[in-house]
């Protein structure tokens, strides 16, 4: 296997990763806007109690994704800018919103009303960037990202203003937030507060399928090349039917309120999502001008890379894995501690 095939795996592994730590942030900035009724503030401090010790530390993959991309695959990297430049300022206008947003509600000693002000722009921020996250994955897929000498040919709105972006980024919002959902039940031990995220876990599940579905439609006429790369690429069959089954097992085990079943299978269906989309986009990086094999940087930069991500993984997995180990197995001194801070 060539040294480039091996670093744009490792960008997908990264993105599988991302979806599933800090797609949940997203998806729980979701659900924040959308709480209601008596137990309105109890959602919220849930949504806050489970997001605070991680959200900062789950962008090291997406940031991971862009340092690989522009330095081992910098003709990809060029086109996106090119042909996505408004997608992805978005993208990045809501990361930042979304920060300091937080930031601002849960430290603000000020009025209620700033409060809850910024708590609508970290919901909203929320939505947004998953949204266009979604577009942009749609576009490198559908053919429509095509530059020529420095120039995007459908220019900076045809790219990702079409129904095969769009949906996928619908489809990329309703995962998020059914992955949230379900996180979000194993994340206190209050029996109406579980039944509020799993209920919100069978819409948005049930929410996400049928976007699929759409998805897998509206490929037929705008991104027929991404359609015949899920059909007929190795090994995609097994990826779909393992999503579907995992599908199946989380449904039922939040039917029967089994929670940690449904997170962990709700966990596995979004990565053999991300993982299918990766395997059937092979060859490419961004249809239909540029593959990964012609798009690589010069192959001492693609080995110098491998041998900085393998080092950097050996400090940089079991660092997160202590973070997810101190913080996520002792829910209650973190509520404890998240009780005394203004949320």
């Amino acid at each position: 296997m060539n040294a480039e095939v091996i670093l744009a795996g490792v960008m997908l592994v990264s993105l599988v990763v991302y979806s599933l730590l800090g797609g949940a942030d997203y998806g729980a900035g979701l659900w924040d806007l959308m709480c209601s009724g008596l137990r309105r503030e109890d959602q919220r401090d849930l949504i806050a109690r489970a997001i605070q010790p991680v959200w900062e530390a789950n962008h090291i993959w997406l940031i991971l994704v862009v340092v690989l991309t522009f330095s081992g695959f910098p003709s990809a990297f060029s086109y996106v800018s090119l042909g996505l430049a408004v997608p992805i300022f978005v993208i990045l206008l809501g990361i930042v919103l979304r920060g300091s947003s937080y930031v601002f509600r849960a430290y603000f000693t000020g009025s209620v009303r700033t409060q809850l002000y910024w708590g609508k722009v970290f919901s909203i921020s929320s939505c947004i960037t998953p949204l266009f996250l979604g577009m942009v994955i749609g576009a490198i897929s559908s053919d429509s990202v095509l530059v020529k000498n420095g120039v995007s040919e459908n220019g900076f709105l045809r790219t990702w203003l079409d129904p095969f972006p769009l949906i996928v980024g619908v489809l990329s919002l309703s995962l998020f937030a059914y992955l949230s959902a379900c996180y979000l039940t194993i994340e206190t031990d209050k029996a109406a507060l579980q039944s509020d995220f799993r209920t919100r876990a069978l819409i948005s599940g049930i929410v996400s399928i049928v976007m699929a579905v759409l998805t897998y439609v509206i490929a037929g006429d705008s991104a027929k090349s991404i359609r015949d790369g899920l059909a007929r690429a190795p090994y995609v069959g097994l990826i779909e039917c393992g999503a579907a089954v995992a599908a199946l097992i989380a449904f039922q085990a939040l039917w029967s309120r089994r929670y940690l079943r449904a997170r962990m299978a709700a966990a596995v269906q979004v990565a053999l999502i991300v993982a299918g989309w990766g395997v059937a986009q092979y060859p490419y990086l961004v249809r239909p001008q540029l593959t990964i094999a012609s798009s690589a940087a010069p192959p001492n930069i693609v080995s110098a890379l491998l041998v900085a991500v393998a080092a950097g993984a050996v400090i940089l997995i079991p660092s997160l894995i202590l973070l997810l180990l101190v913080f996520k197995t002792h829910r209650e001194s973190i509520s404890a501690d998240a009780n005394s801070t203004p949320v």
